[in-house]
């Protein structure tokens, strides 16, 4: 036997590390992952479509915890740097510079105005940072709808491809919804459920069904920003109420109710889309008695609840449905692809919604629905739900911090959800912030572009995930200090 033969294989030599960490520094482990994999982008060292080292691989290369390296991976996907791809990995983004088809898009809208935002945050320009987005980053929702559960929701199809979906919405999913609903403590069968085409379509449907031209109609301030023009698009007149920490200004409500006796009010009671807040079950008990007592229909948004641990308190729940219309969808927190909302309603309100329904696009997609019922019944919707909210909290704990840090300062932080609203320093003009951080590449939204008033309040809509950006928070320190210290205006520094 030759000397050695059984000794064993020498193990396969290990990759050098892309680069090494101070682990001396100040500056945070995840954030010199990010600084130094830029450092290589701008170099050239990692050309475009490159695939990069596996979350795990990189890693045990730094010493450093899986977790460290998810974050600087996602700072970096949400300034289009990098590409994720689900299970296939993170790529060198091939948009790093530029393309004509990002250039021939048209402006819905202008510069700042509700529409505008909307459509920068579905856009995506390359480089640019969406720290007021909406939207989750996509590499926290690619693994929520595997590829086999689409193979399943298509096998399923009794036509295939040809099948129709009833206008109402295919019977097992709406089943499953209700389901999901009675969770809550809503009562609510699959006869009271209609699917819809996302939480946008359900808003539309409600103004096409329940709002007639000189109707006066009750909105949040601040609010949900594309909410206003789509009411004052049906003829009514909007009517604007204050939304605090502690729910709705009910006094104020009150008043409104009296004076203009509208038809309709729109409400978001459970994490509050700009400020994150969640109303108190006894803001939402007078609320009720309220509406009641005025004859005033409540249209519930629920598209965030999702994210709230535990069961929570709705308007739905505590009047079983009686004088309220509620909708939430999955666009926001499971997959932007599918389109997948639904409202709940008493028969009596739910029939006309189906009829406006169907006059606008017939029914729903039979595939989408089926993919959705899939993920219904197989659980994997809870374990997301609950995995998105433990992310978050990290994510919203470090942003707190950060954001502190560069002066903004926080009124009643929400412990839950994907929002916070900052105040900025006294003094500091935050539609000329605004725009100046835009010139830098920065997506932020201020306090009058969510009031349905154009009430400029000194706040800023941010996204707790995006805005643990270094880019972000190095921004705003060199902002607001130079404001803070006397160093000339926004105006000044925008010409810089």
């Amino acid at each position: 036997m030759a000397p050695g033969h059984n000794r064993p294989p020498s193990a396969p030599p290990r990759s050098p590390p892309l680069f090494t960490l101070d682990r001396q520094s100040a500056t945070p482990l995840a954030t010199q992952i990010e600084q130094q994999l830029q450092l290589l982008l701008d170099r050239g060292q990692l050309a475009a479509g490159a695939r990069l080292p596996s979350i795990r691989s990189l890693a045990q290369q730094l010493g450093v915890s899986p977790n460290t390296v998810v974050i600087a991976y996602d700072r970096l996907v949400a300034e289009a740097a990098l590409e994720a791809r689900g299970k296939a990995g993170y790529f060198v983004s091939t948009w790093l510079h530029g393309s004509a088809e990002t250039a021939a898009l048209l402006e819905a809208g202008e510069e700042q105005d509700p529409v505008w935002l909307a459509q920068q945050s579905n856009d995506q320009p390359p480089g640019l940072l969406l720290a007021s987005s909406s939207a989750l980053p996509a590499s926290w929702l690619q693994d929520a709808v595997p590829g086999t559960v689409l193979q399943r929701a298509f096998a399923a199809l009794p036509g295939g491809m040809a099948t129709r979906c009833p206008p109402q919405g295919l019977p097992g999913l709406r089943e499953r919804l209700a389901l999901l609903m009675r969770g809550q403590g809503i009562p609510v069968d699959a006869s009271r459920v209609l699917t819809t085409h996302g939480a946008s379509q359900a808003i539309d449907l409600i103004c096409r069904t329940f709002v007639q031209p000189g109707d006066a109609v009750v909105v949040e301030d601040p609010g949900y920003h594309l909410l206003p023009a789509r009411v004052a698009q049906s003829g009514a007149k909007v009517l604007a109420v204050a939304r605090r920490a502690d729910g709705i200004d009910l006094a104020q409500l009150e008043e409104l109710f009296v004076e203009h006796r509208p038809r309709l009010f729109f409400v978001q009671n459970t994490l509050h889309n700009p400020t994150g807040w969640t109303a108190p079950p006894a803001n939402l008990h007078r609320l009720l008695t309220l509406a009641e007592r005025h004859g005033v229909l409540i249209a519930e948004d629920d598209v965030y609840g999702h994210l709230l641990p535990g069961a929570g308190t709705r308007l739905a729940q505590l009047s079983s449905l009686s004088g309220v219309i509620y909708y939430s969808s999955f666009c926001k927190v499971l997959s932007p692809t599918l389109r997948m909302g639904y409202v709940a309603a008493e028969p009596a309100l739910l029939k006309p919604l189906l009829r406006q329904k169907i006059y606008a696009s017939l029914s729903g997609s039979a595939l989408n629905e089926g993919v959705l019922l899939e993920l219904l019944a197989a659980g994997r919707v809870r374990k997301h739900f609950d995995r998105l909210q433990g992310q978050l909290a990290a994510a919203r704990t470090a942003s707190l911090r950060l954001l502190g840090a560069a002066g903004i300062t926080f009124e009643s932080p929400s412990d839950a959800g994907l929002f916070l609203w900052g105040r900025v320093p006294d003094g500091v003009d935050v539609d000329l912030l605004v725009k100046d951080a835009w010139q830098q590449g920065i997506l932020l939204a201020g306090g009058a572009t969510f009031s349905p008033v154009g009430t400029a309040a000194p706040c800023l809509r941010f996204n707790v995930v995006l805005s643990q950006h270094v880019r972000l928070t190095r921004y705003l320190e060199q902002r607001l200090q130079a404001l803070a210290q006397g160093q000339g205006a926004l105006q000044r520094l925008a010409r810089v």
